[in-house]
């Protein structure tokens, strides 16, 4: 049945259906966020500082290396195995297991060579559940909605920077009860949809892939989805940039900003982005214009940091963040939602959509390299600039597929 078809014969139930799901999937989505976000740009660092003293950029640039090829294969292996089980939730809750307990194992690592094992485990269980709750997204969120489930998952960054903000707060003291508290929260937000939602699938979501001229499937993403894909990681190398060097950008301007600080101001950016995504979100699905909203956001983040690039003051330097921080975040959740549009294979959604996850993770493997190779020479304003430069490249990008109503092809 074609899927216009198909919305147009139950839209009520559709729609109130795939309301309550998304609600649910939105708080699943910000449970995986909660997973990674506080422990990363706060506690991780922290613990650097302890175990390895005046070497801490260097050894925290190969963490986050190490952990970014084992999310890149995690994320594409985990991904197509609930592909070819059909069983997104059994990987999603046994992936949820494994990220707690290693994560509540990270204080047993007393030197920096125990701490990088854990976290390359880690970094695989984590996207043992973060590969599957994407692509269950994709199988039960209908095209005409796939813009306010962007806006819905605004929510993920904004509730993982508050977690590291609670973590952070002064009666948690040590780390380890900082780590019990998140996987507490973790827990909390991805159990409701994978226990308790019994969504219903829908045909047109899960169709046969199509057939090219050749009589070939299409075997990977291609046209809107190949650009789409460039954007994001030309956008991710600066988010990633920040996002594993906001803790020491911050401590070079203003070195008496506490780490509760830090991660509030995180969560101011990202919790201002959330109405401003929903809004965006669902005006891209009334007006079926899915990208346009992508072109702003990715030129509005440009902006942002060539004004971090030109700070010269900490409270500059603070808004200049939230400028950068609020347009990075509303990308990010529109885009997420509409990638799921324009794969071409809902029966490799899973693999696919681990592919593009190499845009979060690649630049991970790139960031650690351009910014020892930049900042000790030239300081962060330089490295700021390159990275302008390149959100200005995929706003271009973007500019060549903002047309309405793209098709999977």
């Amino acid at each position: 049945m074609h899927r216009d078809d198909f919305a147009r014969r139950d839209p009520a139930q559709r729609s109130h259906q795939s309301l309550v799901f998304m609600l649910l999937y939105a708080l699943a989505v910000a449970g995986g966020t909660m997973a990674y976000v506080p422990f990363l740009t706060i506690l991780l660092p922290s613990r650097v500082a302890e175990l390895a003293g005046a070497a801490d950029v260097e050894w925290l640039g190969f963490l986050t290396f190490a952990g970014a090829i084992a999310a890149s294969i995690g994320g594409i292996f985990f991904g197509w195995l609930s592909d070819v089980t059909r069983n997104r939730r059994g990987w999603i809750l046994t992936g949820l297991v494994l990220t707690v307990a290693l994560l509540l194992a990270m204080p047993l690592a007393k030197d920096i060579v125990s701490l990088l094992a854990i976290i390359i485990c880690w970094q695989f269980s984590l996207n043992m559940m973060l590969g599957p709750l994407a692509a269950w997204g994709g199988d039960l969120v209908p095209d005409d909605q796939k813009g306010l489930l962007g806006g819905l998952l605004a929510f993920a960054p904004a509730l993982g920077a508050w977690s590291g903000a609670l973590v952070t707060l002064s009666v948690l003291v040590t780390f380890e009860t900082r780590l019990l508290t998140l996987a507490l929260l973790i827990s909390c937000a991805v159990l409701p949809a994978t226990v308790f939602a019994r969504p219903r699938r829908f045909e047109d979501l899960t169709r046969p892939p199509s057939i090219g001229p050749d009589g070939r499937i299409d075997v990977l993403p291609k046209g809107p989805a190949v650009r789409m894909w460039l954007a994001r990681f030309l956008v991710q190398i600066s988010e990633a940039a920040l996002f594993a060097y906001l803790y020491f950008w911050f401590r070079s301007i203003d070195p008496d900003m506490g780490d509760n600080e830090k991660a509030q101001l995180f969560g101011i950016a990202v919790s201002v982005a959330i109405p401003i995504a929903l809004y965006l979100g669902r005006w891209s699905d009334r007006n079926r214009r899915p990208f346009l909203p992508l072109m702003v956001s990715s030129a509005i983040s440009a902006a942002g940091m060539l004004a971090m690039a030109l700070a010269n003051s900490a409270d500059f330097a603070k808004l200049a963040y939230l400028l950068f921080g609020i347009a990075t975040t509303v990308f990010l959740a529109l885009h997420a939602g509409q990638t799921l549009r324009i794969l071409p294979r809902s029966d490799r959604r899973g693999r696919d959509l681990g592919i593009f996850n190499l845009t979060n993770t690649l630049p991970s493997l790139i960031m650690p390299l351009l910014t020892l190779s930049v900042v000790p020479g030239f300081g962060f304003e330089v490295l700021f600039l390159l990275l302008a430069g390149l959100t200005v490249v995929a706003t271009l990008i973007l500019a060549t597929i903002s047309r309405r109503n793209p098709d999977r092809t």
